[in-house]
This record gives C-alpha cells, structure tokens and sequence, in this order.
C-alpha cells in the first residue's frame, strides 16, 4: 500500500494511492484507519474508489454503513474519489448525496475536489 501525505496549514490528509481492492471487510477498512493515524498522524483519508470492494457499493450488504459508521465514531473524515457514475442504484446516489452534505464522508469525483472538501472540513 502507497500513502501520501498533503499539508495545508494544520490540515493533514492521507492519500492512499492503490488502484487495487485493499478494503475488502470492517477490519481492513480499521487496519487502514490505524496506519493512517499512528503512522501518518492523520485523521483524514482519501482514498479511490478502486481500492474498495464492490461489496461496498452495494448497500443491501451493510459493509459501506459500518464501516464508514466505525470511521465517524473514530472522527476520521474520508472522501472517496472516482467515477460514480456507473452506479445506478437510486439508494447509493441517495446515500452519497447525503453523505456529501456532511461533514465526515464523502464521493467525489477527482483528487483535487477532495483535498480541498477535506481540508476545509
């Protein structure tokens, strides 16, 4: 796994640049999370969506929920960045609109797009 950081001011995000799945379940998506912080001293991740399971877009499996509940509870923000479009499930682009108006999550769909949400946050 490669990670990146960007600083901004006292803003510190982690940016994991793997294209292939490294988040198939709860405890890789905490693994990840443990790195971040204790190796990087982040609390914000970018991450592509590649590097996800499709498990993880499809909401009737609950893996998205408990993991992106288990990152809130921690107060790791994250964004997730890529091409949503090819979703076309009515609850996921529910789900990621209303997670984009808060504060903690986000589906974005570029690199840039994201560091700036997650700085600003």
């Amino acid at each position: 796994m490669t990670i990146t950081t960007d600083i901004r001011g006292n803003s510190k995000v982690a940016i994991v640049n793997d294209l292939n799945v490294i988040i198939e379940n709860v405890q890789e998506a905490l693994d990840l999370m443990a790195t971040v912080n204790y190796q990087y001293g982040c609390h914000k991740i970018l991450i592509h969506k590649e590097a996800l399971t499709e498990e993880f877009f499809d909401l009737k499996t609950g893996l998205a929920g408990e993991i992106l509940q288990k990152y809130t509870n921690y107060g790791i923000k994250i964004a997730i960045i890529g091409d949503f479009s090819i979703y076309n499930n009515k609850s996921l682009k529910d789900f990621m609109y209303e997670s984009n108006k808060g504060n903690n999550v986000f589906f974005l769909e570029n690199e840039d797009k994201a560091l700036e949400t997650l700085h600003s946050k």
